[in-house]
């Protein structure tokens, strides 16, 4: 952040060097991100005890405060560097950031001696290695003819047992005690392995599939942060006579609306659902991605009708020709899908956090972490990829491409129904994925 804030306010002599000094600083800061998000969020849910019945039904709360306080941060950022660059210029509204920042570290270090703090379990790298190694030396024993190793001597690890499951069961013969080791003195950690290191791969396994889907949920959520707002860019913005709403300003709005509908789904939703259900949680974490991924279809369809709608108004008032006209629609017609989207991200995003912490072995709780913020990355290349595809079938099979400059001559709402459809095969998906689903089992 600070890199960033002397890139706004030192006057640095050409284009040509503030460029790659200010994409040097964002790169910085996207490392750090990296490094940072799928940690502290570990970090923090490892401050509850699995083992106090309280303390594991509070964490599932925990995850829906968590992304309160993210969603709250990172809407003031936007409303920050929004106004604060209107007003005051770049260099103030980044500095504003860098000392929000530095608080934030005063605050985490203040707690140091409160925090429970888990002890190192070896490389879980190595432990995954292990059991894929073993496998495959032991591919042509059979389970009937020997016993099964439960122990799991290697120092640090947990004391919680897994539950064997029937899956992936070629996994099963890395567990297998065969004749060379019950003659071996000392357990040799790539032959043999332990029915909990087993069951940590296969907990692994299970979720690849459930990441692949995860991915196309945020190819819809990367249309917020482009096309909804080159949409709101062509309406009618006005608040009164006088204030103009900026196009990137709805998504202090959707930042408002995921906040206001955390707070509703944790204090109301989750309390009746529990009831009904009987569950903890109110539901379990896959129906509520799967709930998440229907409302982001749902999203992209009510924002083709709006987007058909706009392209109509703008034909019937002569401006279609004219990129830089406003379209005499209010902006508030995009309301509808950004309200939509804000709680399919409610259900979808939390709901990942959630399962990648919970259903994810405890030395790799940060990979988990990290797999699904890695979603949200993935899922903006991957709508860059789908715009490429479009725009390269629209033009050899029509007369034009559907996404231009001029969104008044454009065909967007074709390709929110691309994307709807496509995501809509993409929830086929998960649910077939999820009735086969094993959630994890301790005893």
């Amino acid at each position: 952040m600070i890199l960033l804030v002397v890139s706004a306010s030192v006057e640095i002599p050409t284009i040509r060097l503030r460029r790659p000094f200010f994409f040097v600083s964002l790169y910085i800061l996207a490392v750090g991100e990296g490094g940072h998000k799928p940690c502290v969020q570990t970090f923090a849910a490892d401050q509850f005890d699995d083992d106090l019945p309280e303390e594991r039904r509070v964490k599932s709360s925990f995850f829906n405060w968590w992304y309160f306080g993210i969603v709250c941060g990172s809407t003031s950022g936007v409303a920050v560097l929004l106004f604060g660059q209107k007003y005051v210029g770049w260099a103030v509204g980044y500095a504003m950031m860098a000392a929000a920042m530095a608080v934030a570290v005063v605050l985490f270090l203040a707690g140091m001696r409160f925090y429970r703090l888990q002890g190192p379990l070896g490389s879980p790298f190595t432990r995954v290695a292990q059991v894929f190694v073993a496998g495959v030396r032991k591919r042509r024993v059979m389970e009937e003819n020997w016993g099964i190793y439960c122990e799991d001597g290697d120092a640090g690890t947990l004391d919680r047992n897994l539950a064997r499951s029937r899956q992936f069961r070629f996994l099963d013969k890395a567990m297998f005690i065969d004749s060379k080791d019950a003659s071996s003195k000392t357990r040799d950690p790539w032959r043999l392995c332990s029915l909990n290191q087993v069951e940590e791969v296969k907990l692994v396994l299970r979720l690849i599939p459930i990441w692949l889907t995860c991915v196309t949920f945020y190819v819809v959520q990367a249309q917020s942060n482009t096309y909804f707002t080159k949409q709101s860019s062509t309406m009618d913005r006005r608040i009164g006579h006088r204030f103009h709403l900026p196009p990137p300003s709805l998504l202090i709005i959707l930042g408002l609306i995921i906040a206001t509908s955390v707070a509703i789904y944790d204090r109301a939703f989750i309390p009746i659902a529990r009831k009904i259900t009987g569950h903890p949680s109110g539901i379990t974490v896959l129906t509520r991605i799967g709930i998440g991924h229907f409302l982001s279809v749902v999203a992209v369809i009510i924002a083709a009708r709006v987007e058909a709608k706009r392209v109509a108004v703008a034909a019937g008032n002569g401006v279609e020709d004219d990129p830089k006209a406003v379209v005499p629609m209010r902006v508030w017609w995009l309301l509808p899908q950004y309200v939509v989207l804000g709680v399919a991200d409610v259900f979808a995003f939390v709901g990942m956090q959630e399962l990648f912490y919970d259903q994810m072995p405890e030395g790799l709780r940060s990979l988990g972490a990290a797999a699904y913020t890695s979603a949200l990355g993935i899922g903006n290349f991957m709508s860059s990829g789908i715009i490429s595809a479009v725009q390269g079938m629209s033009l050899r099979y029509g007369r034009q491409k559907w996404l231009v400059d001029n969104l008044n001559r454009a065909h967007l709402d074709y390709f929110y129904l691309v994307i709807a459809g496509f995501c809509s095969l993409n929830l086929c998906a998960f649910v077939w994925i999820s009735k086969g689903f094993v959630y994890k089992k301790l005893y």
